[in-house]
């Protein structure tokens, strides 16, 4: 696993992975899709390890390039 996810990426998978997370644990019960905020733990996983598999698919790289 090459690292294809770089700085800025990194920062608003974390941002929109714990925003997600935050609204599955906090939004009202009644909520009937609030199921879909554990969706953010994807991209709080990606982040973390700093690798997409989605960007290996489709020939991204966010990091930046090693000389």
């Amino acid at each position: 696993m090459t690292a294809n996810v770089g700085g800025l990426d990194k920062i608003l998978r974390i941002v929109v992975g714990l925003a997600l997370i935050a609204f599955a644990l906090l939004a009202p019960a009644t909520i009937s899709w609030r199921w879909i905020g554990w969706i953010g733990v994807v991209p709080l996983a990606t982040a973390l390890l700093g690798f997409c598999p989605a960007y290996t698919l489709l020939g991204i790289n966010t990091c930046p390039m090693k000389k």
